[in-house]
């Protein structure tokens, strides 16, 4: 279902309601901060939900997807990683996104996650995509591998009690496809859950909607908090992947 944002104006006259001041942040809010209303949500067939999509400047459309929220699995094994984040960066970070992101760069969880050596090229890159307008993504890493192969990976942070949405995921997929064709997407979202630990999420497109490939839990310690038996407990689980 089309619309465009001047609608908004427009029918608020219709209802003899007074327009928002900021049509924007009313599309941004439901496009990734609040639920929709339930009269809204109520529409949708069992199963599904409305997901709003940006296609133009100002232009966007409700879209039925399949209703899967993006959560960290409860029984995913736990890895723990030596804290390399500097104190000061700690003390000072000015929120749970901004301090999520530093701990993964500092850290190199991404590398660990994906198994390749990715350096961080651009904090919170706002640019435009073609049939979609403005997108704004947390962090943009590029990387390589052994064999020689480039890689752009997008982030999206959340931290307390916000989720991943799949909308944002979808536009930094845009991003890297119409930035930088000739590189290997792979697209991760970021989540703090309980008692710090980090969730990492890797993405790939399935059709008209974008799947989880996979997920992994990490915990952030001090050196001396990785024992004997969490080491046999990690040989022991790339034993099994062999």
């Amino acid at each position: 279902m089309p619309f465009d944002r001047a609608e908004i104006s427009a029918h608020a006259a219709i209802l003899n309601v007074a327009p928002p001041k900021n049509l924007g942040d009313v599309i941004y809010s439901f496009r990734y901060r609040r639920p929709l209303p339930d009269s809204i949500l109520n529409e949708a067939p069992d199963g599904e939900t409305w997901i709003i999509r940006s296609v133009g400047i100002s232009k966007y459309e409700f879209v039925l997807v399949t209703d899967s929220p993006i959560l960290p699995n409860p029984n995913l094994a736990l890895t723990k990683i030596p804290d390399a984040t500097p104190g000061i960066i700690s003390k000072y970070a000015f929120s749970d996104e901004q301090a999520l992101l530093a701990r993964v760069r500092y850290n190199r969880l991404i590398d660990v996650f994906l198994g390749i050596t990715c350096y961080s090229l651009q904090n919170h890159l706002r640019t435009t995509v073609g049939g979609i307008g403005q997108v704004e993504t947390d962090e943009v890493y590029v990387g390589v591998d052994k064999l020689g192969s480039h890689y752009v990976v997008p982030i999206q942070a959340k931290g307390g009690n916000d989720i991943l949405n799949r909308v944002q995921i979808e536009q930094d997929m845009a991003v890297c496809a119409e930035k930088l064709p000739n590189l290997i997407c792979r697209a991760v979202g970021a989540q703090f859950i309980e008692n710090e630990q980090i969730a990492l999420f890797e993405f790939e497109q399935n059709g008209d909607d974008i799947a989880v490939v996979s997920e992994n839990h990490y915990l952030l310690v001090p050196p001396d908090e990785i024992t004997e038996q969490d080491l046999t407990a990690y040989r022991q689980r790339l034993a099994g992947r062999a």
